[in-house]
């Protein structure tokens, strides 16, 4: 028996496309397919019948009604009176006069569903899941399951919501009608309110997926058989649904489209392998008489109007093609697209996100580079200059952010009515986080990384799906993605430390794959700025946590006043765009509430250390063992990174002044940093011993084996060294600035000196070591204080808070 295939959602010329935002604000607010040519296109692509559905407006199925196998149709906008709550209902095989009918009740759906009733339209309720204007509530779904019999599975909506609508509709009982219909106090329509049609249709605005979804009914052969076995509920629904990419890929055929057509440009597409391989990728036609009109990517016309990213400079098109052309000559696929479409419609929305990816990459890099060399030699003129530059380039990416913005939209409400409708339960299970931490720093030697990673070996061990999101050529870890840098710049000022440029489209790709709840940044680096982007575009709750005084830092490397300003301030921008800020100590949340960031959003966090691996009983004189240093000196120990910004120059005069007077004490540093060789050289000839970068047993024992800890340092945010002395057995002596005074009890566990005061550092280590009595009580009292900062409850603590401090916004079902 004959089955007959129609797509029943396709739009024309006549369509706005009124949620693609970002297409009117480049001028492009309409599809621009021509009715022969969608006609066309669906007959080729196996359908028996052929209708258009533009927004209000019958005017594109009137072209081909003279054609066989047609029948006109409409999407109708439509809302709820009392709140404006925006719906699309699709209206099949009307006349001229019931669209007029239509345009004039449009603007209420009950009386819209009363008069489509009353007309024996056979229609449906076109993405039902979906808010176009941001309004749509659980209660608004609820009236839709009273108000329409039919409803639509969206072929350019996701496939998890498209499933989540079958199953809710396919769980309708009679009782669950009934308490709808008198909460509501609305008339279900028809014998059978509870079982429910579906159809399907593919939403097309480009021509690239027409007949991607389609609706088939077996044993018709006429429109009027079509239509009414839909009302029949025969019909099934084939096809694929859509994701991110392939609504991005659309986005820049409509845009495509439509400037090739207003331009009338044709005559440059031979000519450019660049623009051969756009237009085999962005339009079906392989006319040769078309041409891509280059406005489409913002650098690839000459001839675009003047507003039209009136700030690009003007060697940022030469740019693009240039790159535009490594990446095709280097991708055999798109090489091949050259010289003709050859790839099936379902993979070249893949193709064409892998070419504006890589394009978009090489371009950023070279940017990238730009800025950070301008901020280095405090040139602002050409920061400004290049920022502009990469401005233009995001405006061309935008269409990507819109694409994945849309799909979590969806996604966000399609967990709501998941939960309300088929699990109940809370809103967010504990165990069902799932967060994203990036960090700039995961493999370096600093407190950070080391957080970081006691962090993820917690939450391994406490089945807590946590995933660091790193860009860094050298990471390999289990609970680890790492995202291949685009490009690198290494800091003049910081020998040795590189900042990575992160791959955003393939991070945002991921993340929405992923489906994870919370996004976390540890620093507000490149990879910090990524997830910044990310958290934003995908909805997601955004947490930041602030680790090191970066302004101060800056300070100390620099010596430059102005450098400092402007990391303070991009410091507080950064933060200020967190929904929490986490920070170590309460010295660093006043800091933070005195320089604007809102105090609701400051959190003090938990922070903890491994007290079974710190521990005094590791002590057993490593210090002879390796480095040679007799058991009978007093030995007082600096653990961390050997940079100025620890104030370390501090250290070197203290050890200069104790060994003026004292003897029998040895100065341990164990580290390495920029700062090295010159400490090296200063203290020449003193009783010290520099041991390197020290992890492990080797840390352990190392701390366990000295008398003293000392740190001159005042950017520390929190210090985790500070506690892991401590727990190690040893009195600690830190300045008054930064979080680490935080971490001790001033004259129990150690000292907290001015920052700064030489004096008050050279006082604080002589009465510990001209005193045995105190040192050992603090040795003690040190142990003491740290047993109750196990970093398991510390970390446990935060995860928890990971929940409770903010709304849910994640797909937890899902």
């Amino acid at each position: 028996m004959k089955s007959s295939k129609v797509d029943l959602h396709v739009h024309s010329k006549y369509s706005t496309t009124p949620s693609y935002w970002m297409l009117q604000k480049i001028g492009c607010s309409e599809s621009y397919t021509e009715p022969l040519k969608l006609y066309s296109i669906a007959m080729d692509s196996g359908m028996d019948f052929v209708t258009i559905t533009d927004h209000d407006s019958v005017a594109g199925s009137l072209e081909i009604a003279h054609l066989r196998n047609t029948f006109v149709s409409e999407e109708i906008t439509t809302y709820f009176p009392l709140d404006g709550c925006k719906l699309h209902v699709l209206a099949y095989g009307i006349t001229e006069r019931q669209h007029a009918d239509i345009s004039t009740l449009r603007e209420n759906v009950f009386e819209l569903v009363e008069y489509l009733n009353q007309e024996g339209i056979v229609h449906a309720v076109a993405h039902p899941m979906y808010s176009t204007n941001n309004l749509l509530t659980i209660k608004h779904f609820e009236q839709q399951i009273i108000l329409f019999k039919t409803f639509e599975l969206n072929g350019s909506q996701d496939a998890c919501q498209n499933n989540i609508l079958s199953r809710i509709l396919k769980n309708l009982t009679p009782d669950a009608i009934e308490l709808l219909a008198n909460k509501y106090n609305l008339k279900p329509y028809g014998d059978r309110p509870w079982e429910k049609n579906l159809i399907g249709g593919s939403d097309d605005h480009s021509s690239l997926s027409i007949a991607s979804t389609y609706t088939e009914i077996e044993g018709v052969s006429s429109v009027k058989e079509f239509l009414r076995g839909i009302a029949q509920n025969k019909a099934y629904v084939r096809g694929r649904s859509s994701d991110p990419k392939a609504m991005a890929h659309s986005l820049y055929s409509i845009a495509y489209q439509f400037y090739k057509n207003k331009f009338h440009i044709a005559h440059k597409v031979n000519k450019d392998i660049v623009l051969r391989f756009v237009d085999n990728t962005l339009s079906l036609s392989n006319n040769k008489e078309s041409d891509l009109a280059e406005r489409l990517v913002s650098f690839i016309s000459c001839q675009r109007p003047k507003y039209f990213f009136n700030s690009t400079p003007k060697g940022l098109q030469g740019l693009f093609r240039e790159s535009a052309r490594e990446v095709i000559r280097e991708d055999l696929r798109m090489y091949k697209l050259v010289k003709k479409r050859e790839i099936e419609s379902s993979a070249m929305s893949d193709v064409w996100f892998g070419f504006v990816d890589k394009v978009s990459e090489k371009m950023l890099k070279k940017f990238a580079d730009s800025i950070l060399k301008s901020l280095s030699n405090a040139n602002l003129l050409d920061i400004f200059q290049v920022i502009g530059s990469v401005g233009s380039l995001y405006t061309s990416l935008a269409l990507y952010f819109v694409g994945y913005t849309h799909f979590r939209k969806g996604l966000q409400f399609c967990s709501q009515c998941h939960d309300h409708f088929l699990e109940k339960g809370e809103d967010l299970p504990e165990e069902q986080i799932k967060i994203a931490h990036f960090t700039d720093t995961y493999n370096d030697v600093n407190g950070v990384a080391k957080t970081l990673q006691m962090q993820l070996k917690i939450a391994k061990q406490n089945n807590k799906a946590l995933t660091m999101i790193v860009c860094d050529p050298k990471s390999e870890a289990s609970g680890v993605v790492n995202f291949p840098p685009i490009g690198a710049f290494e800091l003049p000022e910081y020998p040795g430390m590189k900042l990575y440029y992160p791959p955003l489209l393939k991070m945002l790709d991921y993340c929405f794959k992923q489906k994870f709840t919370h996004i976390h940044s540890a620093t507000p680096g490149p990879v910090g700025l990524a997830a910044l982007a990310i958290a934003r575009i995908l909805k997601l709750p955004l947490y930041g946590a602030y680790h090191t005084a970066l302004p101060q830092c800056v300070s100390q490397l620099t010596n430059d006043s102005s450098m400092e300003e402007i990391m303070r301030k991009y410091v507080i921008w950064y933060y200020n765009q967190m929904d929490i800020v986490f920070t170590p100590s309460e010295a660093t949340a006043e800091d933070f509430s005195n320089a604007g960031i809102l105090e609701e959003k400051i959190h003090l966090y938990p922070r903890g250390i491994d007290i079974e691996s710190f521990s005094p009983s590791n002590r057993n004189g490593f210090f002879k063992n390796k480095f040679m240093v007799s058991e009978n000196e007093l030995k007082l120990l600096y653990v961390g990174r050997v940079s100025k910004e620890k104030d370390l120059q501090l250290l070197v005069e203290v050890f200069m002044r104790l060994t003026e007077v004292r003897t029998g004490i040895h100065l341990i540093i164990a580290g390495e940093g920029p700062y090295l060789a010159e400490m090296k050289k200063a203290l020449k000839n003193l009783p010290v011993t520099f041991t390197g970068f020290l992890h492990g047993n080797d840390l352990t024992q190392a701390y366990a084996s000295s008398d003293v800890f000392i740190s001159p340092s005042t950017t520390d945010t929190f210090d985790n060294i500070v506690l892991e002395a401590q727990a190690s057995g040893l009195p600690v002596i830190v300045t008054d600035s930064g979080g680490p005074r935080e971490n001790l009890i001033d004259g129990e566990t150690g000292f907290i000196v001015p920052s700064g005061d030489i004096n008050g550092l050279v006082n604080a280590v002589f009465k510990l070591t001209n005193n045995t009595a105190l040192l050992q009580k603090m040795r003690q009292n040190a142990r003491a204080y740290t047993k109750n900062r196990s970093f398991e409850s510390a970390f446990l603590r935060l995860w928890d808070m990971h929940r409770t401090l903010t709304p849910n916004k994640g797909l937890h079902n899902l």
